[in-house]
């Protein structure tokens, strides 16, 4: 059955679009090209959020026709998200880096990371706009030096707040225990996501 509603991932992330698409939702894909190190707030929780919508105002006013065409038949929701690593009270973003990538993952060994990730939902048809964050806490067990090399080596850690990639069959053995849901550790929280859609679709 066709959803009553269309769906736009604003994320390039592998691992939001392989939840959404567990999710069950059909949906497109359109990235938003923002400068994210010029936006700066003390909180991780409100980096998280003001990047989210930054991201979402920049896909808007780049796609101004975005929705608009199936407009009058479909509401069209606009997903998009961001997600920050706590570490020691220092916010990590993506590394800038290989050396900045190394740094970060020795210093996850034998110890503690939390993730904040945030979630916007904005019904292009309405304006309607739910946004929302969830943090979850990350435990290690010690990571071998050679294992740290091999994520340095492959690069994909340079894609992925503070070089954390939960998912990778690298990372994976070394993760202790995670307080909270690795979804959120991932970039979209499904709870959180399927709530904030929902109340992005009620009117008024």
């Amino acid at each position: 059955m066709e959803s009553p509603f269309k769906v736009i991932l604003g994320s390039s992330s592998m691992a939001r679009r392989h939840i959404l698409a567990e999710m069950g939702y059909d949906f497109t894909v359109l990235t938003a090209d923002i400068d994210e190190k010029a936006i700066r707030k003390e909180k991780p929780e409100e980096l998280v959020m003001a990047l989210a919508e930054a991201k979402a105002d920049a896909i808007l006013s780049r796609h101004q026709n975005v929705g608009t065409s199936v407009e009058a038949v479909h509401t069209t929701l606009l997903i998009t998200a961001d997600t920050v690593v706590v570490h020691e009270g220092r916010i990590r973003e993506k590394p800038s880096s290989k050396d900045e990538a190394r740094n970060f993952i020795e210093g996850y060994s034998g110890g503690r990371a939390e993730v904040v990730g945030s979630v916007l939902v904005t019904n292009l048809k309405t304006g309607r706009r739910k946004a929302g964050w969830d943090r979850a806490e990350v435990y290690f067990y010690d990571i071998p030096a050679q294992i740290v090399q091999s994520l340095i080596d492959e690069g994909i850690t340079l894609n992925v707040a503070g070089g954390l990639m939960l998912e990778h069959p690298l990372t994976s053995p070394f993760v202790k225990e995670v307080i909270g849901t690795a979804d959120t550790v991932m970039g979209l929280p499904i709870s959180l996501t399927e709530r904030l859609i929902q109340e992005a679709l009620t009117w008024p």
